[in-house]
């Protein structure tokens, strides 16, 4: 829609488009919010991002689309000389993975307090699902039927009577190290938000620190990261409560203990995945007969089998982990030998170090606004 504010097609409980707003906020980029059920989305922006549905989707005010949450932030962050970026090696590769493990490592905590308690969250979803659809009864009824598939969705990412123990109990350890790093920085990186602050807060602020069950935990049971996810949400840095207010990353590229103690808690689910996804993912590539280069990716290529903690888990092997799992990689790749030395300790001592050294055999990239493989 040409010369109007730039348009973010998304909702409040999109746990995607939260990565988006958050980072228009922090830059100070006007914007106006619109539910994919409004008519112009449907009839044209769907086919000008690539004919994929997807939250979140832009219009900026040339006309020009763009989806996918990393790449709206990929598009503003080269426009500003890269903003939100650490400009030193061991933070820079840090706030990658961060990025990579908050879009991707706590979609099952995110599921499970999401769906798995009605008698808390029904009738708050089913309000938040009435802006995917136009008003009236058959709008109603696409909304019903959209709350269902995700609902179902649930157990695609893992989530089953089996698994539920284990996941309750690994994010309760993770909501302790997510509370423990914000009571004594205001941001992953310090006093200034990085492109990892973006990606974690998708899952921490959509589903697990705004529905009403796992925000009443998120309130109660670790207050300081309720704060970060306030402050995330806000134009201003919001570190009141702490004394420095200094608005930038750590000095000397420093990597603080609170946050190696968080990778390790988050890497608990996130490395066996990880581990498990790359092998399923392989051999679906070793199977085809061709795969030409440029050919769609899908977001997932069938289900792969992991444990956690000895409890087996069944999820959907999705190549764009390995997408945002490149982006550290690279940042690893390009460091100088003792930084690369110095983050190979951390990897090694929170249990990532396997998974960061884990491939696809073909890569994933964007291309006008799709997943393909090169």
């Amino acid at each position: 829609m040409p010369n109007q504010p730039m348009t973010l097609y998304g909702v409040p409980n999109s746990l995607y488009t939260g990565r988006a707003r958050s980072y228009f906020i922090k830059a100070g980029l006007p914007y106006r919010e619109v539910s994919p059920a409004d008519g112009h989305y449907q009839s044209h922006v769907i086919a000008a991002a690539g004919g994929r549905l997807g939250l979140p989707t832009i219009e900026l005010e040339d006309g020009a689309v763009i989806r996918d949450g990393a790449s709206i932030i990929d598009h503003f962050e080269a426009q500003s000389g890269h903003t939100f970026s650490p400009a030193t090696p061991k933070q820079r590769f840090f706030s990658r993975l961060f990025d990579a493990i908050g879009a991707e490592g706590l979609l099952r905590p995110a599921m499970h307090y999401r769906w798995n308690f009605d008698e808390e969250n029904l009738a708050y979803l089913e309000f938040h699902f009435a802006m995917l659809a136009p008003p009236g009864e058959q709008g109603q009824q696409i909304a019903k039927a959209a709350a269902q598939a995700m609902r179902k969705a649930a157990v695609a990412f893992g989530v089953t009577p089996e698994t539920v123990p284990m996941v309750e109990e690994v994010y309760t350890e993770q909501l302790a190290a997510l509370d423990a790093h914000f009571a004594a920085y205001p941001y992953l990186l310090g006093g200034r938000p990085c492109i990892g602050d973006f990606g974690l807060y998708a899952p921490l602020f959509a589903h697990l620190g705004r529905d009403p069950k796992p925000l009443m935990m998120m309130m109660t049971d670790a207050l300081r990261l309720y704060r970060w996810v306030e402050r995330m949400g806000r134009e201003t840095s919001d570190i009141v409560e702490f004394p420095d207010r200094s608005e930038t990353y750590l000095a000397d590229d420093a990597i603080p203990e609170t946050l190696v103690a968080l990778l390790k808690a988050l890497a608990i689910d996130f490395a066996p995945e990880t581990l498990a996804a790359a092998d399923t993912i392989n051999a679906w590539i070793a199977d085809q007969d061709e795969l030409a280069p440029s050919s769609r990716c899908e977001r997932s290529v069938g289900m792969t089998s992991f444990e956690v903690r000895g409890t087996p888990v069944s999820a959907i092997a999705q190549p764009y982990r390995f997408y945002l799992l490149a982006r550290a990689q690279a940042e690893l790749k390009a460091m100088n030998n003792a930084d690369r030395e110095a983050v190979g300790a951390i990897l090694k001592k929170t249990g990532l170090e396997e998974a960061l050294a884990t491939t696809l055999t073909r890569e994933v990239a964007i291309r006008d606004n799709q997943e393909v493989w090169l």
